[in-house]
């Protein structure tokens, strides 16, 4: 299973931005995502993740509430909608295939990894 992300950019405070996670090699909808957040200075955080079967979501506290989760079986893909940004949303976004638990996406139980999209909040 490959991962590749893209949809970053530059975004002033309030602004939107979609994430992609396209997959191949694999079918994803086999597979529980989740998304990771490395800020620098920071400790990768794990914000969001998504069930195989949509059975499980989970959210980070910094971002509930803002940002979505979803997936698109027919395109193999899976979407991080984020919404009203902030400064402290800037770092690389990497989404990962593995493991969703109610106490949301855990790095190293994550077996394939995305290299990741950087996404700067900034005016």
């Amino acid at each position: 299973l490959q991962l590749v992300e893209s949809g970053g950019g530059l975004v002033q405070p309030g602004g939107s931005l979609r994430l992609s996670c396209v997959a191949s090699g694999s079918t994803l909808d086999y597979w529980a995502v989740g998304w990771f957040r490395q800020a620098p200075g920071k400790e990768r955080e794990g914000i969001t993740c998504i069930g195989s079967k949509f059975s499980t979501e989970y959210y980070a506290d910094s971002v509930k509430g803002r940002f979505t989760i979803s997936r698109d079986s027919a395109k193999n893909t899976v979407y991080l909608d984020l919404n009203s940004l902030k400064p402290e949303d800037t770092g690389v976004y990497i989404c990962a295939a593995g493991w969703c638990s109610d106490d949301g996406p855990i790095w190293d139980e994550y077996e394939f990894k995305g290299q990741g999209t950087q996404v700067t909040v900034s005016s």
